[in-house]
């Protein structure tokens, strides 16, 4: 067991919501826990997470390498997404992934020497009439960036980051 005992709980509660039979169901949530508790979920973890759950490994290798919300290899303490599919690369979002490549000095699906900042082109989030849209580290969505609210973010991340 690779997770600790209060992830595997939550784990259970996910499996407890579908059918014995359906257990391939809580695949996502378990990902996710396991993402949230070590950083990213490795090969080891995406054996263990089959394991756990009853599946076979390759049903959650192709669920964690399809949704590029699941980082198969170690990203900064920071992940940051940009919506850059076409409703949004129209309103902004191409600029806006620009401005940030500049900005931290690195290209899409890099991260700083600082190990701060991952930077991704993310898969549509749905806020195509908020663009240009980040997500961070998964889950808090950014709508409507400014390069000033851009900057902000950043500051306020990096400060964060600083006091970890």
């Amino acid at each position: 067991m690779l997770l600790s005992q209060q992830a595997y709980t939550r784990i259970d509660k996910e499996l407890a919501k579908y059918p014995a039979d359906q257990r391939q169901s809580a695949i996502m949530s378990a990902l996710r826990i396991a993402q949230v508790e070590k950083g990213w979920v490795s090969a080891e973890i995406i054996a263990d997470v089959a394991r756990y759950i009853g599946v076979e490994p390759i049903a959650v290798q192709e669920v964690a390498t399809f949704y590029n919300m699941f980082n198969t290899k170690p990203v900064g303490r920071f992940k940051i997404s940009v919506c850059t599919n076409l409703p949004c690369a129209l309103r902004d979002g191409e600029k806006t992934a620009d401005y940030l490549k500049q900005k931290l000095g690195i290209e899409l699906g890099e991260t700083t020497s600082d190990g701060l900042f991952t930077l991704q082109e993310g898969e549509c989030m749905g806020a195509c009439g908020d663009s240009p849209v980040l997500i961070v580290n998964n889950h808090h969505m950014c709508v409507r960036m400014s390069t000033e609210k851009i900057d902000a973010m950043l500051a306020e991340l990096a400060q964060q980051g600083d006091t970890a």
